[in-house]
């Protein structure tokens, strides 16, 4: 495997701009964009609330865990994870085999006020939506110190963040790359 053709994992909690700093990247480094949930959905053909309300979370755990194991190419793609994709035992050390990862972070107040705009986010489907993030950030966040080297995304330009991911991709890739060869 060449440097150039290192698969990019952008981890990281809901709201931290995972898809939207994705699309930057994958254009920069000239690769595909896959975004988990949306490929989730597209292979359900149902929405992540739907398989949330039918089979519950850990189904599409389930789900998460197929689309990174056999769901998608081995290189030259950037895949945008889903917030709890990494949460489950063994899905970080999966990831780390497969790809560098990047940990975007954002304050939780930063999390609230993007995350209150949308409705697609089944835990977030409670009385107290703030309640809620401030214990699953809580939960996740040993994880996501482990996932990778962090990058945040509060109050930077796109173009600030996607380039600072780009330099983060191009110095580990080749790590990665001559330790699969």
């Amino acid at each position: 495997m060449e440097p150039a053709d290192v698969n990019l994992y952008l981890v990281g909690f809901m709201g931290t701009g995972k898809s939207t700093v994705g699309r930057t990247v994958a254009v920069r480094l000239g690769f595909q964009l896959l975004d988990s949930d949306h490929e989730i959905e597209r292979a359900q053909g149902r929405t992540i609330t739907e398989i949330f309300a039918q089979d519950g979370e850990p189904a599409f755990r389930a789900m998460e865990k197929a689309f990174i194991e056999t769901g998608h190419p081995g290189e030259r793609t950037v895949v945008s994870c889903g917030g709890g994709l990494v949460v489950p035992p063994g899905m970080l050390e999966t990831l780390q085999s497969r790809g560098i990862i990047v940990c975007l972070h954002a304050s939780l107040e930063t999390v609230l006020a993007r995350t209150s705009r949308s409705r697609n986010r089944p835990l977030l489907e409670v009385e107290n939506p703030e309640e809620r993030i401030r214990t699953l950030y809580a939960a996740r966040e040993p994880v996501y110190r482990r996932a990778g080297t962090m990058v945040l995304t509060d109050s930077r330009p796109l173009g600030d963040i996607a380039a600072h991911v780009v330099r983060i991709w191009q110095r580990d890739a080749r790590d990665f790359a001559a330790a699969k060869r």
